[in-house]
């Protein structure tokens, strides 16, 4: 069974984006192929300046390589990983099973587009009952020379949107959100 036998309740777009959720605690069931392929073809359906569609993914889903990245992470980002993370031991990655990379060779467009493919991979897991994360602390670690090498990322590229990616351990709980600041609003002329 793939997340994608879920498709059949599958929620409209606005459903997902309201149930979306950042997810940090995952059960030990693995997200298959077919799973990633559909979402990785969610995230290429994204809008992209002048058409270049500059992303490239890496996808992990060793867990002991995971755990490496993590425990080098704290040893190199040092207090910011140790504060968010606290005791010995915790994962970067929330012990999730699959980590989604969206990388780019960076300017400033090509970084915007991989945030506009996060989003619709994003919204696509929601929407098949899967749980997603992005962990912006872990990108110190993942564009090192050392971590890119063992990823199989070539030296041009910098990873832009690592994403964690799994079954969720429980139902996340909806969180509030501001209303929309509006600075401005000309309204039509009527002529």
């Amino acid at each position: 069974m793939t997340a994608l036998d879920n498709m059949d309740g599958r929620q409209t777009v606005f459903e997902a984006i309201l149930a979306r959720r950042s997810v940090r605690s995952f059960t030990s069931r693995e997200v298959d192929k077919v799973t990633i392929d559909t979402l990785l073809e969610a995230a290429v359906r994204a809008p992209t300046n002048l058409h270049e569609e500059p992303w490239a993914f890496a996808i992990v889903q060793d867990r002991t390589l995971l755990d490496h990245l993590s425990e080098r992470a704290r040893s190199i980002e040092g207090d910011a990983v140790r504060r968010e993370f606290g005791e010995p031991g915790a994962s970067l990655f929330h012990d999730a099973g699959t980590l989604i990379l969206i990388c780019c060779q960076p300017t400033v467009f090509r970084s915007a587009d991989c945030w506009l493919a996060a989003e619709n991979l994003l919204l696509a897991a929601c929407a098949i009952g899967l749980g997603t994360c992005i962990v912006g602390s872990s990108l110190g670690i993942l564009n090192v020379p050392e971590s890119k090498a063992m990823l199989g990322i070539p030296e041009t590229f910098s990873v832009t949107v690592p994403i964690i990616i799994g079954f969720p351990e429980h139902q996340s709980t909806p969180t509030g959100r501001k209303r929309p600041l509006v600075l401005s609003w000309t309204p039509a002329t009527r002529g």
